[in-house]
């Protein structure tokens, strides 16, 4: 299905409203899934063009990813990346562990971005980070979809590093579904109950009787009030 491409359109308007002079773009993987971390990433790409084929990492194939992804790392001005544990993930909650993960990534560039492009419609990130959102800017924001690109081949190599065939946790198959349900997935957890990696205060523990003695309380009170707030910041 034809699409596209991104373009630097929205970190134009950035720079030309607010004065901007670094643009990061950011985008999250790993939001949904049963184990491992979600993942970050902050990319600076200043306004050049970006390599053929660039778009949201969805759209890529996975050995198109895995070809680009070390391109982009050369070809970007700066990247950084920031992890949430399932731990950090169950204690806090979603919208927190995601903020946890952004300002790690942004925290880790070498200099601090003056404004940033956030994919998505909610600012998890908020003050004093001066954040512009945009639905499916992955697709349409050249920073942001190479965040994408860098962040999803950087989980999924983790993962699969996790789930290697002589490893621990083989049984779980994490290179093939990279800690999103799966049958292989599920039918482990049935009879293995969860690991470390897993996030113990997800619901898909309702489903497994013998296994719902570890589930941990959602979160606390405190990141539950910060999750139900939603936007936690502001959009300019």
């Amino acid at each position: 299905m034809p699409y596209e491409p991104p373009t630097h359109t929205v970190e134009r308007s950035l720079r030309a409203t607010t004065g901007a002079k670094t643009v990061a773009g950011v985008d999250e993987v790993g939001r949904g899934a049963w184990a491992g971390p979600v993942t970050v990433c902050a990319a600076v790409t200043g306004l050049r063009r970006p390599p053929a084929g660039l778009t949201d990492s969805k759209l890529i194939s996975p050995r198109r990813r895995a070809e680009l992804a070390p391109v982009l790392e050369r070809w970007v001005t700066a990247f950084g990346l920031g992890d949430a544990s399932p731990q950090e993930i169950d204690e806090l909650g979603m919208t927190a562990a995601l903020r946890l993960a952004a300002v790690r990534a942004l925290e880790s560039l070498p200099v601090r971005p003056d404004a940033v492009i956030l994919d998505g419609k909610h600012d998890y990130l908020g003050q004093p980070w001066k954040v512009r959102t945009v639905i499916k800017g992955d697709q349409s924001c050249i920073a942001v979809a190479a965040a994408s690109v860098i962040a999803k081949v950087h989980r999924d190599t983790m993962m699969a590093e996790l789930g290697a065939e002589s490893g621990e946790y083989a049984d779980f198959a994490f290179g093939a579904n990279a800690g999103y349900p799966s049958p292989v997935h599920r039918a482990a957890l049935e009879e293995r109950g969860p690991t470390p990696h897993h996030r113990l205060s997800w619901s898909y523990l309702d489903a497994l009787p013998r296994w719902q003695h570890l589930k941990k309380a959602r979160f606390s009170a405190e990141a539950a009030a910060l999750e139900s707030g939603g936007q936690l910041g502001f959009d300019f």
